[in-house]
């Protein structure tokens, strides 16, 4: 199952499945509008194109919103062929990372696609809608692209939304998705994922985020509205073990945070949850994160070479990320530690730094994954221009399994030796006597060993499912 809402849309190595989150914030705002609207998430339903058509047919909506991405591109495009074929006077709307960078192609290439809308969406997509139903001129309608008279018109990109203006996402999921169909191996399940900042306003040369969906002005849901949510899903929802917050970064404005935590604290709130954040998280902050239910962090130390990581323009050093590491173990927080291989600066050295650097910090959980050229990001650009790119057929970026194929073909090393040096990467970490004895028996307890367990033992069907085809030599 590949969720089109994840920021590495391919099928999951451990059991992470995202919510629909963007699609569910829009299904919020177009209800408080007065629309009659149905979620469906036909991932999780494991849902074949006739299935979803059979769900149409039963349904009978005048209109179809849904998400497409890069990797899954291919797939999406035939799906609304065959739901155009079928229902020719249904009117689709197609949005997502994809859609966003891309519009012109997926009009050309889908052009049964009546409208796209790019970047946030959740108002947007009302606007059109009523638009259309009243017969008004498309061309005030801003943020979405369409065919006219045989031509691709886009028009001007929309406002971003203000935050406070959109409905708990939470209540959306209460009425419409299973909790127990959706989950993060980092956290404690049932989770649920909200959204409490859009945009980022770092740097970095291979995130699709920033130049897709948010943007890089920095804008944030008011303290209040962010523990309201808090407090209602703890009183409404008490199923749910974890909330993750899904921003590129939380942290961002560490003050914020601070006053974030000390609502939380204020009102007794006993919440526990997680977050994105950098390694320029200071102490004092982390720690009144922790004091406010904050069990673990993912962090993106991607390099374990300073001159990797100022190519990148990560903005960090890893004096800061040895620092952050050891705050978190002094307070006991939980980390997700992310590392990127085959990103601008690398070679074979430097991605045994990465990986030495890995041991060294020694993160809770570990992510080792390929630099991915997602379409509109500079590292896209880098590898396109230096002629490293493989392929710009999208239909090849996910292998017959659902994985992400490597797309780059280094001076140093080949699409397929960087990913056996990725898969060896995580068995050697999570093999390791050092994580067994250290992580994984002597600092869990009862609930974050089931967890754990979970998740490895997912892993480890990857892994013996890959041998048995033959991916390792």
């Amino acid at each position: 199952m590949i969720s089109r809402a994840s920021r590495w849309p391919e099928k999951t190595k451990s059991g992470t499945l995202y919510y629909p989150y963007w699609i569910s914030y829009c299904v919020g705002v177009c209800e408080e509008q007065g629309f009659d609207c149905k979620l469906v998430d036909c991932i999780t339903k494991g849902f074949t194109v006739e299935d979803t058509i059979n769900e149409i047919r039963l349904s009978s909506p005048k209109w179809i919103m849904c998400e497409i991405t890069t990797p899954t591109s291919s797939y999406d495009y035939s799906t609304l062929k065959a739901i155009k074929k079928e229902f020719p006077e249904i009117k689709l709307i197609v949005g997502g990372t994809h859609a966003t960078i891309l519009p012109q192609e997926v009009l050309t290439k889908c052009p049964e696609a009546d409208f796209v809308v790019r970047q946030e969406y959740d108002f947007t997509v009302p606007q059109l809608v009523k638009a259309v139903e009243n017969g008004e001129d498309i061309s005030e309608v801003k943020g979405i692209s369409y065919i006219k008279d045989g031509e691709i018109i886009h028009n001007e990109d929309c406002e971003l939304t203000d935050l406070d203006k959109l409905p708990f996402v939470s209540k959306v999921y209460q009425k419409y998705l299973n909790v127990n169909d959706y989950s993060y191996a980092l956290a404690q399940n049932p989770m649920i994922q909200i959204v409490a900042s859009r945009g980022c306003p770092n740097q970095c040369n291979f995130c699709s985020y920033p130049s897709t969906m948010g943007g890089r002005l920095y804008r944030t849901r008011s303290v209040k509205d962010l523990a309201d949510e808090f407090e209602y899903i703890l009183t409404e929802m008490p199923e749910i073990k974890e909330i993750f917050i899904e921003d590129d970064t939380f942290t961002v404005n560490q003050q914020r945070v601070s006053e974030f935590c000390d609502e939380i604290i204020k009102r007794g709130l006993k919440p526990i949850w997680s977050c994105n954040t950098r390694v320029d998280l200071d102490y004092n902050t982390m720690k009144k994160m922790h004091d406010a239910g904050c069990r673990l962090l993912v962090v993106g130390y991607e390099s374990g070479n300073q001159k990797v990581l100022d190519e990148t323009k990560k903005g960090i050093t890893l004096e800061q990320s040895r620092e952050f590491a050891k705050n978190t173990q002094k307070l006991g927080i939980k980390v997700f530690g992310c590392f990127m291989i085959g990103l601008k600066g690398d070679n074979l050295e430097t991605i045994n730094d990465t990986y030495e650097f890995a041991k060294e910090i020694h993160p809770d959980m570990c992510f080792f994954q390929q630099a991915v050229p997602f379409p509109g990001t500079e590292f896209y650009q880098w590898v396109k221009d230096e002629g490293y790119l493989t392929t710009e057929d999208y239909s090849q970026w996910l292998n017959s399994d659902g994985y992400l194929n490597c797309l780059v073909d280094y001076p140093y090393a080949s699409p397929k030796e960087i990913e056996k040096l990725r898969d060896s990467m995580m068995s050697k970490y999570y093999f390791s006597f050092a994580y067994i004895g250290k992580t994984f028996l002597a600092n869990l307890d009862w609930t974050e060993f089931k967890r754990v367990f979970k998740g490895g033992t997912q892993y480890v069907g990857f892994r013996l499912h890959k041998m048995v085809k033959g991916g390792d030599d």
